[in-house]
Formats: structure tokens, sequence, C-alpha cells
């Protein structure tokens, strides 16, 4: 919950000025509903970029009030939206069903959900954290058809990495993203395995997000906090353009 509408064409304007072309990346922004018009219309061809909403409801439409829905948010030129984020489980109490019936919704209308799942500092002392991002990987994602899977992102984010400076080490990452990957693979097939997007979230900056994507199995950044700056975030797409360029792809 982070700028009007307001700020984020500001914002929108100097991240094109402050950004280095994004050809080789794909860089997605998630403003508020309220920013998502205002960030399309700020948006500058010197920096392309992909627009995400943070959540939507599951009906298409209805006595629903103060909920959004997939056609509105695809109205308004959304590609992505975020389903699952540990905020909405922790505050708002968003349970594996639900969050499922949400990503369903956006694949009916052509949305792809980048989907968050993720441990607790408890669970991961406990040496629960494969069976709990396992178990939420299958609850949400069930009903997903196997062509429809390739439409889906996953963003790992420990919550115990969530804005709180103690990002997961890379080892620690990578070691998550190859169950998942194993998991998808086993549910959808070795095609999902390999081409579903995996991302890292939890305490991303400038300073560390070269690790996390230099690693083989991690394919991009879910970035929080550090994109709250349009300096910050446009050094983190810098980074990302230069590691993509090094890579070939």
């Amino acid at each position: 919950m982070h700028k009007t509408a307001s700020e984020a064409a500001v914002f929108v304007r100097r991240l094109s000025e402050l950004a280095p072309p994004t050809a080789g990346i794909e860089v997605v922004l998630a403003p508020p509903f309220t920013s998502l018009q205002a960030a399309a219309q700020a948006a500058s061809p010197s920096f392309p970029f992909t627009l995400a909403a943070q959540n939507l409801y599951w009906e298409d439409k209805g006595a629903f009030t103060g909920e959004v829905s997939a056609p509105m948010l695809a109205d308004l030129g959304c590609r992505y939206v975020i389903l699952g984020h540990s905020e909405r489980r922790q505050f708002f109490g968003e349970q594996d069903e639900g969050i499922s019936r949400k990503v369903r919704a956006a694949l009916r209308h052509g949305l792809r959900p980048i989907l968050c799942l993720g441990e607790s500092l408890g669970e991961r002392d406990a040496g629960q954290t494969e069976s709990i991002v396992t178990g939420q990987l299958a609850r949400c994602l069930e009903g997903v058809s196997k062509d429809e899977i390739l439409q889906v992102t996953i963003a790992y984010e420990p919550i115990w990495a969530i804005g709180t400076g103690r990002a997961a080490t890379p080892a620690q990452a990578m070691a998550v993203h190859e169950t998942l990957r194993r998991t998808l693979a086993g549910g959808w097939g070795s095609e999902a395995g390999q081409q579903v997007r995996i991302l890292y979230g939890g305490s991303v900056t400038p300073e560390n997000v070269e690790v996390f994507l230099a690693a083989p199995q991690i394919d991009g950044a879910l970035v929080g906090g550090a994109c709250l700056d349009p300096q910050s975030f446009a050094t983190i797409c810098s980074l990302a353009q230069r590691l993509a360029g090094s890579r070939g792809h």
C-alpha cells in the first residue's frame, strides 16, 4: 500500500529516466489498484514494463463490495496478478483453497498469476520447509492443467525474510527452488519443471540481487521495499539486464 496515483505516475516517469533499456529482461510493476491506470499512462517507450495487480477476487462480477475482478484488471491492461502474498495470508486470513480459486479466475481471463509461497521461521527451524512449500504449491494449483501451468510464475518468499533485512542465502533459496521444480515436474510434467519461472522474494536489495539472479535455479526476483525508490529499482534492473546479457538470455 504505497504510492497514490499521482505518486505512481511520478515514480514511473523517474524510473524511465534512470533505468536502462529492458532488452533481455522482463520488468513487471505492481502498484495498488488505484494507481494501475496512472502507472500505465505514465509509461515511456524508453522503459517498457508489464503491469501487474497485487490481488483479485475469484468472481467475475457481483455484489462483492470492495473487491476487484480479473476482467476489471485485464481491461486496465494488466498482464500479471500477484496471488497468495504472505501479507494477504497473514493479515487477511487468505487460505490455499481461496488462492486456488483466484489462480483459476486469473487464468480464465488471460492473466498470468504470480503465486507466492513460503515458510515461517518456526517452520524452517522445525525442518518443515519442503513439506510447507510443496503443500502450498499443490493446493494453490489444484485444477490447473498442463497447458495452464506454463502461464504461472512461482515466487518463493520465505516469510522470515520479508522486510526483515534477513535474506535467505542463495543456497537456501536454490534448495527450495529445486524442490519446487521437482514438484512441478511430478505434477505437471518435465516441461513444467523446466519452464515455469520461479522467482525469489525476501529482502532483495541492489546489494544482494546479483547473487540470487546468478543462481541457475532462480529466474528472477520479487522485489519489495527496494523497489519503492526509483534509483534503487533502476539499479536492480541494470544488474539483472547485465547478468541476462552475460548468460545469453
